[in-house]
């Protein structure tokens, strides 16, 4: 086909709060571990072997800064190391069981923990982000850079919304040599006059979700000008999306694919598959790789199918090349749905064997310019699409107490000695507040996923924040990002 019948972009998402030091299992480094061995790290491979082929533009990579700094971690690299240790024995021990089906399961679980091993001390050494930056750099992917903490911004202080992006935006030049053209929206989380913001920043492009856009009668099949900034936005295609990521018709409920939530309690390891939505864990039938790897082949088809379908409409409505955007979180592949990677490799080479052209957002719009603005109103990728899952009734108490560890970093600066260099009193100040402000903590409330986890590891951030306002020093406590700049929230005395 000479020309392409349209642009897909596909976005993933990485991120995870900081959870070194705050408990290991059921959340906590548990949660870190199992991400990096069964998401990052084959991520990282598959993308490793595309590029190698002649693959360049495949994906657009979103990393946030406090996910990027805990692989890059020596200490979490130790553990992790040992971790691969762990997984790697328990499949040794379940490879010898007189039951030939767990036996086999074992054997097949060992040869994962073992390439996963071998692949993380081969190319993962000296930390994560040497591994991104040669993927960005050979033209691979294009990484997105993002706040430092992942806060929902339009629920921030300004000044404290300012200092978390300045904060991003510098650890992703300081990992990476340069500061990302455009950034991943935590939650894509908006609200009108936040683009003054981003774009006072120097960000130049950010996807939304579908919704945000067709509220305000806006299409996703095309980029736009974000209310009158000169930031470029996309809009996510929910009907694509939804094809892999939804509750009752994803692609990951299948009944051959290997299910998530059932564990073998001997060995902690996950031998079963979906079976059927509603058998409990204790019914599910054994996982069989090769039904599953069937599997594969037929979801790859039928996205692939729908892309192109979906494409070739647009163009015939539009009379002109479309776009569709599917985002979904890093996580999803590999971690939660195990045969997720294993499908995305083969959707990156179906899809322009098809006739669709693949490439990144930054690509996209220098082909694709946008010729038009959009001035959507609040709005998230969030269950209801506004901003109650981070502010709603359940979570107004976590909100308020974000608010008030903000309140005492802002008070603070304002009656702070006037400096002309850093004071690293407000400096770990600002970055306790930083953690305290993710939105990890309320959104694992609304969902009732470890709730009691989440309420106390915010309780624990802002009681932090309140033990350094009152003494008015450094602590000296251990900090993630020494980069934290207080002076980012603007001239001591003009903070509102």
């Amino acid at each position: 086909m000479s020309a392409p019948v349209g642009t897909f972009c596909l976005v993933l998402h990485s991120h995870l709060p900081w959870l070194l030091g705050h408990g290991r299992w059921p959340v906590g480094e548990e949660w870190l571990h199992q991400a990096w061995a069964q998401s990052y790290v084959p991520l990282a491979a598959m993308l490793q072997r595309l590029g190698e082929h002649g693959g360049r533009d495949l994906l657009t990579l979103g990393l946030t800064p406090v996910l990027a700094a805990q692989l890059d971690d020596p200490v979490a690299r130790a553990e992790h190391h040992r971790w691969l240790g762990d997984w790697m024995l328990r499949a040794d021990e379940l490879s010898g069981s007189r039951d030939p089906v767990l036996a086999g399961l074992g054997r097949y679980e060992g040869a994962a923990a073992r390439t996963a091993l071998r692949r993380f001390e081969r190319h993962w050494g000296a930390g994560g982000s040497p591994v991104w930056r040669a993927l960005s750099d050979a033209g691979v992917v294009e990484l997105l850079g993002g706040p430092l903490t992942h806060p929902v911004l339009p629920l921030v202080r300004e000044p404290v919304a300012a200092l978390a992006l300045g904060s991003g935006l510098d650890d992703h030049r300081l990992r990476f040599g340069r500061r990302p053209r455009g950034i991943w929206l935590p939650e894509c989380a908006y609200s009108p006059g936040l683009e003054t913001l981003l774009a006072g920043h120097g960000v130049g492009h950010l996807m939304l979700d579908g919704p945000t856009l067709r509220h305000v009668g806006a299409s996703t099949d095309r980029p736009w000008w974000l209310a009158d900034s000169d930031v470029a936005v996309v809009a996510r295609d929910l009907d694509v999306t939804y094809r892999v990521w939804s509750p009752r018709r994803g692609y990951p409920g299948g009944r051959w694919y290997r299910d998530f939530h059932a564990y073998h309690h001997a060995s902690g390891l996950k031998l079963s598959r979906v079976t059927n939505a509603s058998l409990g864990s204790h019914e599910k039938a054994g996982y069989e790789p090769e039904k599953a790897t069937a599997a594969v082949a037929a979801d790859v088809e039928d996205f692939v199918t729908l892309v192109r379908a979906r494409l070739a409409d647009l163009a015939d409505r539009r009379g002109r090349p479309g776009l569709v955007v599917a985002a979904y979180d890093t996580e999803l592949f590999g971690h939660w749905w195990h045969e997720g990677l294993d499908w995305l490799a083969g959707v990156l080479v179906a899809l322009p064997e098809a006739g669709v052209r693949v490439t990144t957002l930054s690509r996209a719009l220098a082909a694709d310019v946008p010729a038009a603005r959009v001035h959507p109103e609040t709005g998230s990728w969030g269950l209801g699409k506004d901003l109650s899952v981070w502010a709603g009734p359940e979570v107004c108490d976590l909100l308020a107490e974000q608010n008030r560890a903000q309140d005492a970093l802002l008070a603070a600066a304002r009656s702070a000695v006037p400096r002309t260099g850093r004071s690293p009193w407000l400096d770990e100040l600002a970055e306790a507040t930083l953690l305290a402000s993710a939105s990890d903590w309320p959104f694992m409330v609304s969902h009732r996923a470890s709730a009691d986890y989440a309420r106390a590891r915010l309780r624990g951030h802002v009681a932090q924040v309140e033990a350094l306002a009152a003494h008015g020093r450094p602590l000296g406590r251990t900090r993630p990002f020494g980069h934290v700049d207080a002076r980012m929230l603007g001239p001591v005395g003009t903070i509102a």
